[in-house]
């Protein structure tokens, strides 16, 4: 576990209070004074990072370093970013997310190296009762993993608990309501595997790096 998320949850003392419920996935009630300071603090944060002026690098990444967990110099997050907490969120070398992205962190998003993220893409860790008796008091939370070389592309929901393979590839648009293996190209709602990435795949795209040449569908490409 990264050290700023140890501290998190070391922060918190043994007692069984809102946050670790949370954080553990366990039944948890939102109306907290704890949660509310944390959530209060990520809109700050968050404000101050998509106002920023369009060239201040500098400046969101001094704000996104204070709102995430993990946010290696080597990351970009483009504006506009939204989360709930932001401290739940861990980001590998090289990571990067385009325009319109929200993570709703309520339990810990974990992202691996390498990884591309589209627009306009939601990583939902939070989740509701379908009881609607307590739905109306409490929440709870399932983690959200993705490994190292994914791309997601635009648009794409991850629903809460989800993991996501190595070397995986989420077609636009898609909601990944259970778990990826790695390897492979994934698409549609619900999200499912379209097929293998291969080395058939790896020695297609070296020639053609070579050559420099159009590339042909990628999902049909092998």
């Amino acid at each position: 576990m990264h050290t700023r998320l140890k501290h998190v949850i070391m922060y918190q003392g043994d007692n069984m209070n809102e946050y670790n419920r949370m954080i553990q996935g366990k039944l948890y009630t939102p109306n907290d004074k704890t949660l509310h300071e944390k959530h209060n603090r990520s809109r700050t944060l968050q404000h101050d990072f998509n106002n920023k002026a369009p060239l201040d690098f500098e400046g969101r990444r001094k704000a996104m370093e204070s709102l995430i967990g993990r946010y290696p110099k080597s990351a970009t997050i483009e504006p506009p970013f939204h989360c709930d907490y932001g401290e739940n969120i861990v980001v590998g070398e090289h990571f990067y997310a385009n325009v319109g992205c929200t993570f709703l962190d309520v339990g810990f998003i974990t992202i691996g190296d390498n990884v591309m993220i589209g627009p306009s893409t939601q990583l939902y860790t939070a989740s509701h009762p379908i009881d609607q008796w307590a739905r109306r008091q409490y929440e709870y939370a399932k983690p959200i993993t993705i490994g190292n070389d994914v791309w997601i592309g635009g648009n794409v929901t991850i629903n809460p608990g989800v993991t996501i393979g190595d070397n995986t590839i989420i077609g636009s648009g898609a909601v990944v309501v259970k778990d990826v293996p790695s390897g492979v190209i994934a698409a549609g709602n619900p999200c499912k595997v379209i097929r293998e990435i291969t080395k058939d795949d790896q020695r297609y795209w070296q020639e053609l790096v070579n050559a420099r040449e159009e590339p042909a569908d990628p999902v049909k490409t092998k």
